[in-house]
């Protein structure tokens, strides 16, 4: 009797072993995302429709702007020592009121920062930008350009990825512009579920602030009905 008591403790203990097992994970299990997928992700947060609304309609003072993004092939013959290529993008913003005149347009390029700890996301100013103004409405194949036709580094946002958002920072000092009245730009961005929020500013010679966000970040929201192909 004695041993038959042994034995049924013995299994329901393994039993209660074996279930917590099944249910429990054991800690510092969860693996990181590659950087590759990191990128991938931040562009897939980027690529499609944004506007600023919902916003405007409980801020009259905010605008109401249209911030469009697709991908595009850059075709270039300089060799690449990457472990993986870059993502292009194309994007345009413009006010919802003249929508085929965009008052930005830039290409940026998604890639690992140097360190491969954060992403990059660079951005280039056109030399000639009139020329791809609604790129993106544009099937994909057609979305072809040459590196000559992205323009010279502009500035660059470093992004994170903060549980299922990305947040960035251009570096400490800002950037150079010459851009209304501005010398230095800055900008901190966070990538979210629900679409994107910037503060975007510029600041002239003496660090006054110019243009751009003041006390609340511009809050872009997807427009999921007119999100153009990838």
């Amino acid at each position: 009797m004695k041993s038959t008591k042994i034995q049924t403790s013995l299994a329901i203990a393994l039993i209660t072993v074996t279930s917590t097992s099944a249910y429990s994970c054991p800690p510092n299990t969860i693996q990181p995302l590659s950087i590759k997928q990191q990128v991938d992700e931040v562009v897939s947060h980027l690529v499609g429709v944004m506007d600023t609304s919902a916003q405007a309609s409980s801020n009259p003072k905010a605008p109401n702007v249209r911030m469009t993004t697709c991908k595009v092939t850059v075709e270039t013959t300089a060799p690449s020592t990457a472990s993986f290529q870059p993502v292009f993008l194309y994007q345009e913003q413009a006010l919802q009121q003249h929508l085929s005149q965009p008052y930005r347009q830039r290409f940026l390029r998604i890639s690992a920062n140097s360190d491969v700890q954060k992403v990059e996301s660079a951005g280039f100013k056109p030399p000639n930008p009139q020329a791809w103004v609604g790129l993106c409405n544009q099937p994909e194949v057609k979305r072809v350009v040459q590196l000559s036709d992205i323009g010279k580094t502009e500035c660059s946002v470093f992004l994170r990825r903060d549980g299922n958002n990305y947040i960035g920072e251009t570096q400490a000092s800002g950037c150079p512009t010459n851009y209304k009245g501005a010398v230095r730009i800055t900008n901190r961005i966070i990538l979210h579920q629900t679409g994107m929020d910037t503060m975007d500013r510029g600041f002239d010679a003496a660090g006054n602030l110019v243009w751009g966000a003041k006390e609340a970040p511009y809050q872009f929201r997807w427009v999921h009905s007119s999100t153009p192909s990838q």
